[in-house]
């Protein structure tokens, strides 16, 4: 469980790159930026979030500029709800 608990309406969500295979391929980064989405899972939202809820399935739109974070030696993804176009 994440302790961080954003402001407003921000959104916390994973990181979608993968620099890595699962079977431990290194990636450059143009193959990496190929292989990343932007449907992702909200981890943690802002109190402010009337759209979305904590666990809800995203579409980021692409063209965002995130704020990368980093929590616990993870990094994450912080977006404001209005950059997300839609949920499941």
């Amino acid at each position: 469980t994440m302790k961080f608990k954003p402001n407003g309406s921000w959104v916390v969500l994973p990181d979608p790159s993968k620099t890595k295979t699962d079977s431990g391929i290194i990636l450059d980064k143009k193959t990496a930026r190929a292989k990343s989405t932007n449907i992702l899972e909200a981890l943690v939202v802002g109190p402010d979030c009337r759209f979305v809820k904590q666990g809800d399935t995203v579409m980021v739109d692409p063209r965002t500029e995130a704020v990368m974070i980093t929590i616990d030696n993870k990094e994450y993804l912080l977006v404001g709800e209005h950059q997300l176009l839609g949920k499941w």
